[in-house]
């Protein structure tokens, strides 16, 4: 791992790691053979449960209408409130369904990630990872896709904006998918550096050509390994984090570029997830007194999912 140049910054003694979670998101229901289901977060919570982790779960809030409209256009917001059913299922889009408890899980894992901020912004926690679905790192703001209906990690980050401690932050997301959704809410917001790596050319193939100085995009060919992968990471996003001195890092913890994914083409595997953890977290240290809140997005495969997060949630632990 290359070395990152140090900050100035005050060190507080870390108060460990924090795992969010909430019923809600295990009721969010997609159509049948759907790769986002339920058994995703059922599976990572039972493992979780069984771990030295499992006495750091905690239930999350729920984000009011102002949060959310932070990031998203009030017609996203009543979109999706009249797409809502009382029963049964409703396809947003090709991609992307709706239940009756779908907007409550959507606004509890953004509420997860604004638990988050508020935790390591006071100290009380200096590490949390959100176990939360629906994903969020696709949705725009004004557009819900890719299985996402509200972008909680874009929440989160206007959400910390709004702390005076809190000038600027940086969004890392290693996803196997670009995180279109983050790129097109903030592409004019340059308090916020958005490094994104991602298969190419691969769904969702928008947003990866807006070019603007806090955007810094690593495409990843199809077949990419760790080794490489590990040397993309370093060459663009460390110099970004260096330019750039964020206050806070928020991670779209993706875990499909496993090799095992059915979604995707890239070649990682756990080592690989504790690398970036690792990394992520010498970056926080470094810049920002160790302050990191990540939220999962995707991963399909349940066995590397499940072993994949665990690792990324040791090596921030």
């Amino acid at each position: 791992m290359a070395p990152i140049a140090r900050k100035m910054t005050t060190i507080w003694w870390s108060n460990g790691l924090r795992i969010y979670t909430h019923e809600d998101c295990l009721q969010h229901e997609v159509a049948p053979g759907h790769p986002e289901n339920t058994e995703r977060l059922t599976s990572l919570i039972t493992q979780i449960k069984s771990s030295e982790l499992a006495e750091h779960l905690l239930s999350a809030p729920s984000v009011e209408a102002r949060d959310v409209l932070a990031a998203h256009a009030s017609s996203h917001l009543s979109f999706l409130e009249s797409m809502l059913p009382e029963q049964d299922v409703v396809a947003v889009d090709a991609d992307t369904w709706m239940g009756p408890h779908s907007m409550s899980a959507a606004l509890h894992a953004a509420g997860a990630v604004c638990a988050g901020v508020r935790d390591v912004m006071s100290n009380t926690s200096n590490r949390v990872f959100c176990a939360v679905r629906p994903p969020g790192h696709h949705a725009e703001r004004n557009n819900a896709m890719g299985f996402c209906l509200f972008n909680s990690i874009a929440i989160g980050a206007h959400h910390a904006l709004q702390n005076e401690h809190v000038e600027r932050v940086a969004i890392l997301d290693f996803d196997v998918h670009h995180g279109n959704g983050t790129v097109d809410i903030f592409a004019d917001c340059p308090e916020v550096l958005v490094c994104s790596s991602f298969q190419h050319p691969h769904y969702p193939n928008r947003k990866h050509d807006i070019k603007r100085p806090n955007i810094v995009y690593s495409p990843l060919d199809a077949g990419t390994t760790g080794p490489q992968f590990r040397k993309i990471i370093e060459q663009h996003w460390l110099p970004a984090l260096a330019s750039h001195q964020p206050d806070l890092l928020l991670v779209s913890a993706g875990f499909d570029a496993h090799q095992l994914d059915p979604l995707a083409d890239i070649n990682l595997l756990e080592d690989d997830f504790t690398w970036i953890t690792e990394l992520i977290v010498d970056a926080a240290e470094t810049y920002c007194s160790g302050r990191v809140v990540s939220t999962l997005e995707g991963g399909y495969d349940l066995e590397s999912l499940k072993s994949s997060t665990m690792a990324h949630l040791r090596a921030l632990a």
